[in-house]
């Protein structure tokens, strides 16, 4: 119950902020065109583990040691290798936008074979390559691991997943990144469509810049909004950039109600409204109980000892709970309304998913 009082504030309070505090910078809602992260995968061994890694007839966990072992000078045959110290693994990382050559980056190794534990391993060289196939970074290091797995077969604990391990600044990159620098104009990738975010965004930055006469900002969709470096700015791109993350921007978003059944927890904006409704919310529990007697028969006699099942049926129904909202009814009076009859989290989410099949309530239900 304190939790939910507490989810219930939260959401008041929310109902409640000024107009006036709900400006975003742009720099939270769009992302320029050009500037992302690359994704980079590369496959390699870890090594040093204590006999948790693949087993024999993990087969490329072989063929993989034996060829590194090849290039250093000594030939072994893969099939007498044993490679319970080794494991085979998949590193991924991701590439920064503009990362220069000598950067550090964080990598992710995950097992591939059937190793148990990547735990006290340590990932050897190993060449990251992006889409292109390129080699943008080389990574090793030692493992971490979020988990641990402790005991041998049916006497064992294992917590979270230490098959899956990070190598902390363990990826070193080796070539630039391949990012766009805007020259001319610039693009901006709003992160959330709307036509009505894209136009005020545009006006935002004509408004901005009203010192150069022309209009340098265009709304092309609802996910695209295009401006035009002003020539005063055409050797300084990034200090325009700098200027435009700046501008305060009243962001317009769907009216959007958010329940997790397996958690209880609701979220809901301020700006959800309420048709004119009235509302019943009452529970009925049947309960049905079964308890067992002994027949005892007379001393002498020719009974038997028997077991009887007795059987009771009860019926419990709570009084209604009514709630009438009227025209023009926000997010802040459900609330209230919802807490002075004593509705649980369970009670208020079986009560919106009503009202929206109702047609009452006046925004996106999304159920995760």
């Amino acid at each position: 119950m304190k939790r939910f009082t507490a989810i219930l504030a939260i959401l008041v309070l929310i109902g409640n902020v000024p107009a006036a505090l709900a400006t975003t910078r742009l720099k939270e809602l769009v992302a320029l065109g050009g500037v992302r992260d690359n994704q980079l995968i590369g496959y390699g061994l870890v090594v040093g583990l204590a006999g948790t890694g693949d087993r024999q007839q993990t087969v490329f966990s072989a063929q993989s040691l034996a060829n590194m072992l090849e290039r250093m000078g000594l030939t072994v045959n893969p099939t007498v290798i044993t490679v319970k110290n080794t494991a085979a693994v998949m590193v991924t990382a991701t590439l920064p936008p503009f990362a220069q050559p000598g950067m550090h980056v964080d990598v992710t190794a995950a097992a591939m074979g059937d190793a148990q534990n990547l735990q006290g391993g340590i990932l050897l060289l190993t060449a990251l390559r992006g889409g292109d196939g390129q080699i943008y970074a080389v990574a090793q290091g030692p493992v971490v691991t979020g988990g641990f797995s402790a005991g041998r077969s049916n006497n064992s604990q294992t917590v979270n997943h230490p098959t899956v391990g990070r190598v902390p600044a363990g990826g070193l990159v080796e070539r630039t990144s391949p990012s766009v620098i805007p020259t001319g104009r610039i693009q901006l990738q709003l992160r959330d469509a709307d036509f009505t975010t894209s136009a005020r965004i545009a006006e935002a930055v004509n408004h901005k810049f009203t010192s150069t006469g022309t209009p340098l900002a265009k709304a092309e969709n609802s996910a695209l909004v295009t401006v035009a470096i002003p020539p005063e700015y055409a050797a300084h791109s990034i200090e325009f950039i700098s200027e435009l993350e700046k501008i305060p921007v009243d962001a317009d978003r769907p009216a959007r109600v958010v329940i997790n059944e397996r958690t209880g927890t609701i979220v809901m904006g301020g700006d959800v409204h309420i048709s004119p409704v009235a509302i019943m919310h009452g529970n009925l529990t049947l309960q049905v109980q079964t308890s067992f007697a002994v027949s005892q028969p007379g001393p002498l006699s020719q009974g038997k000892t028997e077991v009887v099942p007795q059987v009771s049926v009860g019926a419990k129904e709570e009084k209604s709970r009514n709630l009438v909202l009227k025209e023009g009814a926000t997010i802040e009076e459900l609330v209230r309304a919802l807490a002075a009859i004593g509705s649980t989290p369970r009670d208020i989410i079986a009560i919106l998913q009503n009202l929206r099949a109702a047609g009452a309530l006046e925004a996106e239900l999304e159920v995760i």
